[in-house]
């Protein structure tokens, strides 16, 4: 699957059999493909072949499962007919009609007129189909959005023929017209003008700096987000291939700054919109994109409400869509373009697969990319393997023998322009959480060896050992477009203590280093860490803390195993998940504040609360000074990870920043629980729970006892 599961003419559609067409589609589709999934198709089938028998000699087209580019949505079936598009959603077996699917059908039109080129000038008709529906509708308006839309219209499978022939009849498309034809699959990603400057009254509408909640002084982040669009500047004047690498700790405003770049590199000299010099923000981190954007839109939302003015929540989505989007669709949308298979190593666009546009070439239409959390791009065995077998995510493309790492390939998609682009990589150092996360030494040397021609202007603070193991400088030896720049580092002022001191102490705690003795006595007045044995008591002081609209949660890292017997629930997968815990009030059970769902650090990567709890389990355990790592099998017993491949120290690196990332969550304070474990024996003698064993947890809190934690 590229961009759809099928398309061909009309014609062609219907010259092949219901069971040919449904072997096809199960061929082309990468996933696993379901039985309900399977009938619904025979079913669409089945009605299509018989709705479009009066239009089978014109030169319309069929498209099956079609993805719009880079938004994750796919529309059951788009019929592009007489100049028309009609976006068909089937709601197979259904015979009601519930709001949240005409909302849905809608959104795709909306989707394709704000974000397809080729739809931006059409009529596009949303039609609704549940089956079983025994009406159709018989008036036409134009939606509520006056863009050549219509308003949704529903009908069950016996009417659609009939609809679709009054839809023709009342837009007075009684002609035969090829203009729309097999190239509106290929069709780019180009967000409209109305979207564009619906995005630019959102952001200036909203406090993204409470938001993203950050430490750094503003002539900190002023003075950084000046330097990256000076050098957008430079490149866009000298028509070169540049890229920014930015640093910063936890809490230093990288994610403000992403956003900061992305939306004022669009408006330059005041409101003036700049065309064909957008940029957009890219996050790999689902929990992250999915909060930030609810977020946004929520505040969008309520404020224009404050001042008279309508505004759904899913046009306040749409917008902050436009600049703040998932990486893996951004890559999706370009694996599209390109020859597959693979030949010689090298990647080449299929001009059959990408239309090629007057200024980005075969590029996407952003001249500018910010990559945030840049060092948790993928290595190149991680993304091979994953395009080998078809994906999981977003279009299932199999690409064999690919070639290039993930940072490679980023990098080679913003080089297909023909004339310049920049990319902004945020950087945390030390973050690297899931197996096959390279960090920024892959980024480098796929500028060394691939894309020499690239300016590379650089933080000075790369050099230091959470960043590509100490190795830059090294790894940067030979190149000479490098720039080292401190403008790229977020630094803090002195008075935001949190972010550089409490940075500093987990680098010292966990590197067993003497120094953080110190660093906690420095930070414990006005940030208070405190160590209990006890979850109740940890809740109970969480409690305590939290006040007014403040937000405190439990965290716990992803290979901890037994947290079950302490009432701890581990949030579920989704990032639906993550914004209800994030974003939800006190009141809803769904909400961090509950404290009964406790958040990985793959869901809190990149976000904050004030207080927090971090639930130190038996996967990581201190052992005579020494950082012992264990992999629970599910049934009965933990087992070391002690292997010397390669593999297995990169797990235990990713393992050991886990807890980097939950320590450093908090804006205002933590507790860390490490359990007492089990001491109960069996009548026999035997242990109540060999999992739990107290030495399997002693060591850990000794030692952060002896560094002189608090305890409560």
């Amino acid at each position: 699957m590229e961009r759809r599961l099928y398309d061909s003419s009309i014609y062609a559609f219907l010259q092949l059999s219901p069971e040919t067409l449904l072997g096809r589609f199960v061929n082309n589709y990468h996933g696993a493909a379901l039985t309900s999934m399977n009938e619904a198709w025979a079913k669409e089938i089945e009605i299509l072949q018989e709705t479009l028998q009066p239009w089978k000699d014109e030169a319309g087209q069929i498209i099956f499962e079609y993805d719009i580019p880079r938004l994750g949505k796919r529309i059951d079936v788009v019929l592009l007919l007489r100049g028309l598009i009609f976006c068909l959603e089937f709601k197979v077996g259904e015979r009601d009609l519930l709001q949240s699917n005409i909302e849905q059908v809608l959104d795709y039109a909306l989707d394709l007129k704000n974000f397809h080129l080729l739809s931006q000038d059409r009529i596009i008709v949303p039609i609704l189909v549940p089956t079983l529906f025994s009406k159709h509708s018989h008036d036409f308006y134009p939606s509520v959005y006056d863009d050549s839309i219509y308003n949704p219209l529903v009908t069950g499978a016996s009417g659609l023929q009939k609809l679709i022939a009054n839809v023709l009849t009342h837009a007075g498309a009684f002609s035969p017209d090829p203009s729309l034809g097999a190239g509106w699959v290929i069709s780019p990603y180009a967000p409209t003008p109305t979207i564009i400057e619906a995005t630019k009254r959102l952001y200036e509408n909203h406090s993204v700096e409470e938001i993203t909640r950050h430490e750094a002084d503003k002539v900190s982040t002023d003075r950084t987000i000046a330097y990256i669009l000076n050098v957008i500047k430079v490149s866009r004047e000298r028509g070169e291939k540049s890229i920014c690498f930015v640093t910063g700790v936890p809490g230093a405003g990288k994610t403000l700054v992403g956003l900061d770049v992305a939306v004022k590199q669009s408006y330059q000299n005041g409101d003036q919109l700049i065309e064909d010099e957008g940029a957009v923000y890219l996050s790999g981190n689902g929990p992250l994109v999915a909060v930030l954007t609810e977020a946004l839109a929520i505040d969008n939302q309520k404020k224009c409400r404050a001042r008279g003015e309508k505004k759904n929540l899913t046009d306040a989505r749409r917008e902050v869509g436009k600049f703040i989007q998932i990486i893996h669709r951004y890559r999706d949308n370009m694996l599209a373009k390109i020859k597959n298979p693979v030949e010689n190593g090298v990647l080449e666009i299929d001009p059959a697969k990408a239309m090629k546009l007057a200024k980005s070439g075969y590029g996407e239409v952003e001249h500018v990319a910010i990559f945030d959390e840049a060092q948790r791009s993928w290595t190149h065995k991680r993304l091979a393997d994953y395009l080998k077998r078809g994906g999981t995510y977003g279009n299932k493309l199999k690409v064999p023998n690919f070639p290039y790492s993930e940072a490679a390939f980023l990098i080679w998609s913003l080089d297909q322009r023909e004339d310049w682009a920049t990319i902004v990589c945020l950087v945390g150092g030390g973050q690297e959480i899931n197996t096959g996360e390279a960090g920024i030494s892959e980024w480098i040397k796929a500028l060394n060896e691939k894309f020499t021609h690239w300016k590379i202007y650089i933080s000075d603070k790369l050099i230091e050992p959470e960043y590509a193991e100490g190795r830059v400088n090294e790894l940067l030896a030979g190149n000479d477009q490098v720039t080292f720049a401190s403008e790229l580092h977020l630094g803090v002022s002195l008075r935001s203590f949190r972010a550089e001191s409490l940075s500093a102490f987990v680098h010292a705690l966990l590197a067993f280093d003497l120094d953080a003795a110190m660093w906690y006595n420095r930070i414990k007045e006005r940030y208070p860490i405190v160590l209990t044995r006890d979850m109740d008591t940890a809740r109970a002081w969480l409690r305590k803390q939290t006040r007014g609209s403040q937000r405190s949660g439990v965290l716990i890292s992803k290979t901890a195993a037994r947290y079950k017997p302490l009432a701890v629930d581990v949030l579920g997968q989704g990032d639906e998940n993550a914004v209800h815990w994030f974003l939800d009030d006190k009141n809803d059970v769904r909400s961090s504040n509950f404290l009964e769902d406790a958040a990985t650090e793959i869901q809190v990567q990149g976000l904050e609360l004030d207080f927090t709890c971090v639930l130190w389990d038996a996967d990581l355990r201190c052992e005579n000074r020494q950082w012992k790592y264990y992999n629970f099998n599910g049934r009965t017993n933990w087992c070391e990870e002690t292997g010397k491949t390669e593999g297995s120290l990169e797990r235990r690196k990713y393992m050991l920043n886990a807890y980097r990332v939950l320590l450093t969550r908090a804006r205002m304070g933590m507790v860390i629980c490490v359990p007492n474990g089990n001491h109960n024996k069996t009548v026999g003698g035997f242990p109540e729970d060999a999992t739990r064993l107290p030495a399997f947890y002693d060591g850990t809190y000794e030692y952060l006892k002896s560094i002189g934690l608090d305890e409560l």
